[in-house]
């Protein structure tokens, strides 16, 4: 099972990262597999260590893929060298035990080593599961049909204009208008990698 997750992580540097990561369960931990190049990787590299956010804000998933914010409030991890997000449901330390290198997607595998709970899971929400289905579009339009990329942001939309909040609509505005800029050939806000 994959988790749409929120990743934070630190440099070599101690400069914050905070990008959105599918994380494979696996026993004991994750699996993660960044693309090259990304600083979630070379963050990951250097620190051996980050922390798996677990939250249903809409608008982080959007906001990195499209550059639209970057300062999310974090506050430090309890246990790794890292940061966390201030505000998320739950979030899993973790550090990185081992690394099959790739050219295009390396394989880190990742153990679990702290586990908090930080917030209030109020239910499921679609709009929140069509915006993070839309940033998975988004951060992947150079690869998609120009088709099958309307098909599925139109079919999302109905989740967002039926089930959504101000916090969901916004988010699914950043996610059309990268779309836009995208197809103008715009020089776009850079995506958080």
């Amino acid at each position: 099972m994959i988790r749409e997750t929120i990743l934070t992580t630190l440099s070599a540097e101690g400069e914050p990262h905070v990008a959105p990561m599918g994380a494979t369960l696996i026993e004991g931990g994750y699996l993660l597999l960044p693309f090259r190049p990304s600083r979630t990787l070379d963050n990951l590299l250097a620190r051996r260590a980050g922390v798996i956010n677990l939250t249903d804000e809409a608008r982080i998933f959007a906001g990195c893929v499209t550059g639209r914010k970057r300062d999310w409030p974090i506050v430090p991890a309890d246990v790794v060298s890292g940061v966390r997000l201030a505000q998320t449901l739950a979030y899993e330390e973790f550090e990185v035990t081992e690394v099959v290198d790739d050219p295009q997607r390396p394989r880190l595998t990742c153990q679990v080593v702290h586990r908090a709970a930080a917030g209030t899971f109020c239910g499921l929400n679609r709009a929140v599961a069509a915006v993070v289905e839309g940033a998975v579009l988004v951060s992947r339009l150079a690869l998609l049909e120009a088709e099958k990329l309307d098909r599925e942001m139109a079919y999302l939309s109905i989740a967002i204009e039926k089930t959504g909040g101000p916090q969901e609509h916004e988010a699914w505005r950043w996610l059309c208008e990268a779309v836009a800029d995208f197809r103008a050939g715009t020089p776009g806000r850079e995506a958080a990698r």
